[in-house]
């Protein structure tokens, strides 16, 4: 019980509690970018926003990659500082750009992502990554 109110950083947990964070994140992100990655693939017009001019397409692709590729990179740990980067762009560009005119009830979770994310790449990977073993050698 001394141990529940204590601010003393122990490194283990902080591991394992970067471990749970990140694969429970991917886990959270993939279940929005499967669903675009077959609108991607399928044999269906691409209907998807295209805010910067780039085309529906080209878009797409961009949002897939992050959600679902950078989504697999941090749940395995590697270049999670870069990928999560790359989420925490997508998610601000989702919440400042792509629901700017939306209630805060609509674009809250963009906001939500976009705070983990920003976490993630202050903190990294944690002891429990792929970047850990691959850097250690």
């Amino acid at each position: 019980m001394n141990n529940t109110y204590t601010t003393s950083l122990n490194l283990q947990v902080t591991d394992y509690g970067l471990l749970f964070l990140r694969v429970s994140i991917a886990a959270l992100m993939l279940g929005h970018g499967i669903p675009k990655l077959f609108m991607l693939f399928g044999s269906q017009e691409i209907s998807f926003a295209d805010p910067i001019g780039i085309g529906q397409t080209a878009t797409l692709t961009l949002v897939v990659f992050a959600e679902v590729i950078c989504s697999l990179l941090i749940a395995f740990g590697l270049a999670t500082r870069l990928a999560s980067f790359i989420l925490l762009f997508t998610m601000a560009f989702a919440f400042f750009v792509i629901h700017a005119e939306d209630p805060f009830q609509m674009k809250e979770l963009a906001l939500i992502y976009l705070v983990i994310y920003t976490f993630i790449t202050i903190t990294g990977s944690g002891k429990y990554a792929l970047d850990h073993y691959l850097l250690k050698r």
